[in-house]
């Protein structure tokens, strides 16, 4: 099967806001063994978004739109679609009584162009908005799938995922059992990740293997398809325990894992406190770990050094280190991390200092990074990356270099 999904609203076109909604959508029906070919934007424009649809007609079997169920005159999408495929829009009752009950809890009047938003296609498969009130639905005609999501992501997200995806499962797998694992890897690029595994992504059939890279990380998500879970389940395992004998060794988690949740997890697995004194990074790692629930019970703290005054003042660092060194350099990175150590107290310290870039710094080039590691009755460790990303892509990835080898070093214990 193939997808094309449409997006709508003049906003998109204008660069005011992004098409994240086209990823998402990808995403999930990418998890249901759906083809995306085509990802279109098209304005708040009746006649354009009809030639748009026309053309997706010709080359989809499943067309995802997203956004104009609104309540303005600029929300034209079900209108439109209703015009072209000759159905009537009628009131879904369900829908109207929830937008009405809204607008009476807020003790607010209800204009007469809210109860648009309760209007759906004669005939469709209503999908409830649990996260605001224009309801989506999914509608066929003539070996085609049509599927309307409203615009706004925190009401598109929930509702594709719970109300669209297993009705749309359900209607092409006739009772196969889709499934899907992904499984993440650091420290390894895209391109030499897809030459280790080129002869898995050759010779695949059931499951598939597909390779994705985002902000330096890269995953593999493998899909299987079998008639239950449990064949299912036995599929991937298989073909996950073959790529881990060729990669394992770059894999650091699963599904919904990040660096910084493996890492809060192995800290908090081995009864370890952490801090950090962060140059470049400028507090990105402990902010990092903080977005992971439970990190309390680890992250002691941190100081933000910028300059070589403020190494000083915070951590002791004897300024000769920095004359005979430079800031950019192991010596600095591992005396801020065995200091911030001492500090707070903890078993671990961590210390970031680098060149961020566009420029350099001293002698270092921009991208030039060091990031030290001190661990309670281990020699400190450091290790030097040079990025060449913009500013803020080499910060991000400064720290999620940090958690990667945090993660090596806590393994080997």
């Amino acid at each position: 099967m193939n997808a094309e999904i449409i997006a709508v609203g003049s906003e998109l076109l204008l660069g005011q806001i992004a098409n994240t909604n086209a990823k998402f959508i990808s995403s999930q029906l990418s998890e249901l063994g759906v083809n995306v070919y085509y990802h279109t934007v098209v304005g708040d424009n009746a006649a354009r978004l009809e030639e748009v649809i026309a053309v997706a007609e010709k080359r989809a079997n499943i067309i995802v739109f997203s956004g104009g169920l609104g309540p303005t005159k600029d929300d034209l999408t079900k209108e439109t679609i209703a015009r072209q495929l000759g159905v009537e829009l009628a009131f879904d009752e369900t829908a109207l009584t929830y937008i009405e009950a809204f607008f009476e809890r807020l003790g607010r009047p209800m204009t007469d162009n809210n109860k648009k938003q309760a209007l759906v296609l004669a005939g469709s498969d209503v999908l409830a908005n649990h996260h605001g009130m224009a309801p989506g639905m999914i509608f066929e005609r003539n070996d085609k799938i049509y599927i309307l999501l409203p615009g706004p992501p925190k009401e598109l997200e929930p509702m594709f995922q719970f109300e669209a995806k297993p009705k749309l499962a359900a209607r092409l797998t006739d009772g196969a059992i889709i499934l899907s694992h992904v499984m993440r890897f650091y420290g390894i690029g895209e391109a030499e990740l897809e030459v280790a595994v080129q002869h898995i992504l050759d010779n695949q059939t059931n499951p598939t293997v597909a390779p994705l890279a985002s902000d330096g990380e890269v995953t593999l998500r493998i899909t299987a398809k079998a008639d239950n879970e449990q064949e299912a389940r036995r599929l991937i395992e298989a073909k996950a325990a073959e790529i881990q004998a060729i990669v394992g060794q770059f894999q650091y988690g699963i599904n919904d894992d990040s660096l910084a949740s493996k890492t809060v997890e192995a800290l908090l697995a081995n009864n370890l406190t952490i801090a950090a004194a962060e140059s470049l990074t400028a507090g990105l790692f402990q902010a990092e770990l903080a977005e992971i629930p439970g990190v309390s019970g680890t992250l002691a703290g941190g100081v933000v050094t910028y300059n070589e005054h403020t190494k000083t003042e915070q951590l002791g660092i004897a300024p000769e280190l920095f004359a005979e060194y430079g800031v950019v350099s192991s010596e600095c990175a591992a005396a801020m991390a065995e200091s911030v150590r001492a500090k707070f107290g903890t078993n671990i310290g961590v210390g970031l200092t680098g060149a961020a870039g566009p420029d350099g710094h001293g002698k270092q080039p921009a991208g030039t990074v060091w990031i030290g590691i001190s661990m309670e009755g281990r020699d400190v460790q450091t290790y030097k990356l040079q990025l060449s990303g913009m500013r803020n892509t080499n910060r991000l990835r400064a720290v999620k270099f940090t958690c990667s080898y945090l993660l090596r070093l806590l393994n080997e214990k």
